[in-house]
């Protein structure tokens, strides 16, 4: 009993199933949105007088720094984890990709909100 043709194998895997486009485009979406948040994150920086505790939290306390800040948090590590789930389904098979994959969205869920509770902490006035 055979498998088939060598095309019958592939056939409805692929680009065709609109799932690896959908990832592949929001990887870039996300590596765009982090040029330019980053930028602004360096000329922001760079802008202010001093790096020192208070006038950092005088910067970060106005809504035109805190919600940049969020989203540079958002798509840094959205864009993290499509990168490294990419390399585990590559390289990774069975139970051990499940694991992985498993570790690797409580890891980015958990230290995303972690940063964010920090920047809206201080942004609020509660730090």
């Amino acid at each position: 009993m055979g498998n088939g043709t060598q095309l019958g194998k592939v056939r409805g895997l692929g680009a065709a199933g609109g799932g690896i486009v959908h990832h592949w485009w929001m990887q870039r979406v996300t590596a765009v949105g982090n040029l330019f948040l980053v930028l602004w994150f360096v000329i922001s920086l760079a802008r202010l007088p001093s790096l020192d505790y208070a006038s950092t939290v005088l910067w970060l306390r106005q809504p035109l720094v805190a919600v940049p800040m969020c989203l540079l948090i958002v798509t840094v590590f959205w864009h993290f984890r499509m990168g490294v789930q990419v390399m585990l389904e590559d390289y990774l098979h069975g139970s051990k990709r499940v694991i992985a994959m498993l570790a690797l969205n409580f890891y980015t869920f958990a230290v995303a909100a972690l940063a964010l509770f920090s920047v809206l902490k201080v942004a609020l006035g509660a730090a």
